[in-house]
């Protein structure tokens, strides 16, 4: 694998790019950052192709010189309101034979999945296997359903999709900017490589990625991504509700939220006042730090109540015992954490990313504990993670191991596999035939925690 990783993190109000390695002490090292506005994009999707592009071409043009490295190819995150998720079940039948099942009829199952209907306009970008059975028999979360005798396999699988036309819009933006797509990757997912362990994905957690156009969500349980979903409600609603509310300019609407916002009134001074320069001759403008605060709680109650609604429509309210992880950019408002258990009843904490970075031999100018940096720094995480994997299946190979061994069968019917098999990939750039396949790795990755020391 090449030594280092890039992320491409597109989203609203930034574009932030990632450069990193493994360090030696099994975290992540980051080489090289960069950050622009974002210009073109609106609630996580891409409407400007051209503009993005220069966007992304600055960005990674920093990063790129911090790290004294060339960047080609990027793992870039996606989001936005047309993201979908679904369940769907799968079922094969084990060849004769086959005495037990292997992994090529889990790659096959998984395979199946990227030709199912779906609305038109529509392309999967993620299949997350739930649970398995064999034989009618269902599988405990912990045994692979590899080296398990049966004829019959089935398995339930949790989707994400995403509208073409926007998937299609990032692929051209990155490549007008002069780079290949090594995978696309739903953002949740990718914060959560950054800012949750194995054991909180076991426990059960609901991830909350307050961004600036779109807030993320992704709960895990039994160390399973179990569902997914994207909001429109974001940090941006909140600027314009400050300005419309407050009569002033959409930067001081955002730089007052930044500096003396507060999501509760009781823990704000009502004789603590705000003045805002006047626009040329005009008088300046104060505004109440209590009055502030009150526009902020009331859209960001709004926001936390659709993300409870969320968290009761998946099923697993009463099992996340990690409680609710908030990150991104919106997670750094003040008193956020009480708004959130208050309205969520649910134990709330703010997730960073520093967590699993090493801080001696990463680059040290900016703050990366930031939550607003967990989807980038996700990204490179991810990356790392995905070639680690496909490395230790070319190792396996090469050393013949019973896993990877493959039953001669008719030269005909293989030939004809391997055709279907290439006819649809999935957009994220995997195969679902390449031994064990990366989509099914992922499965894996949410139950163990591969990043501690």
């Amino acid at each position: 694998m090449s030594k280092y990783i890039v992320g491409l993190d597109i989203g609203t109000t930034k574009i932030a790019c990632f450069i990193g390695e493994r360090a030696e002490n099994g975290k992540i090292k980051i080489l090289g950052f960069g950050k622009t506005e974002s210009v073109g994009v609106e609630r996580g999707i891409v409407r400007n192709i051209r503009d993005t592009a220069d966007s992304i071409r600055r960005a990674v043009a920093d990063a790129s010189e911090m790290a004294k490295v060339p960047v080609e190819e990027v793992y870039v995150g996606i989001a936005g309101q047309h993201i979908k998720s679904r369940s769907n079940q799968g079922s094969v039948m084990i060849p004769d034979d086959h005495r037990q099942i292997e992994r090529e009829d889990v790659d096959r199952l998984i395979g199946d999945q990227y030709r199912i209907m779906l609305d038109p306009g529509e392309e999967i970008i993620h299949v997350f296997p739930q649970t398995y059975t064999v034989d009618n028999e269902p599988l405990p979360a912990d045994i692979d359903p590899v080296g398990v005798a049966g004829r019959n396999l089935t398995a339930n699988f949790h989707i994400v999709t995403g509208n073409a036309a926007n998937v299609s819009n990032i692929r051209d933006a990155v490549r007008d900017a002069g780079l290949r797509i090594k995978g696309v990757v739903l953002e949740p997912i990718a914060s959560a490589h950054a800012v949750l362990d194995g054991g909180d994905k076991d426990a059960g957690v609901a991830l909350v990625d307050i961004g600036g156009g779109t807030t993320d969500i992704a709960i895990f349980q039994d160390g399973i991504i179990r569902h997914t979903s994207v909001l429109p409600l974001a940090g941006n609603v909140i600027t314009n509700d400050i300005r419309e509310n407050c009569k002033i300019l959409k930067h001081q609407a955002e730089s007052l939220k930044i500096k003396f916002g507060s999501c509760l009134t009781t823990s704000t001074n009502p004789d603590d006042i705000i003045a805002i320069p006047g626009i040329r001759n005009q008088a300046p403008r104060e505004i109440s730090v209590r009055t502030l605060a009150g526009i902020i709680k009331a859209r960001m109650q709004t926001l936390l109540e659709q993300v409870q609604y969320e968290i009761q429509l998946s099923g697993f309210e009463r099992q996340l015992i990690a409680g609710v992880v908030l990150t991104g950019g919106g997670a750094r408002m003040k008193n956020i954490k009480e708004l959130c258990e208050f309205t969520t009843g649910i134990d709330s904490r703010i997730g960073t990313p520093d967590e699993h970075l090493d801080k001696q031999g990463s680059v040290t100018f900016e703050d990366f504990s930031h939550p607003m940096y967990a989807t980038g720094i996700g990204l490179v995480i991810y990356g790392i993670l995905e070639a680690e994997e496909q490395e230790r299946l070319v190792a396996q190979n090469e050393t013949g191991e019973p896993e990877t061994e493959t039953v001669e069968t008719e030269p005909e019917e293989t030939s004809e596999k391997k055709k279907e098999k290439r006819k649809k990939k999935p957009a994220d750039g995997t195969k679902p035939g390449l031994g064990k396949s990366i989509n099914d790795f992922l499965t894996r990755v949410f139950t163990e925690d591969n990043l501690d020391d």
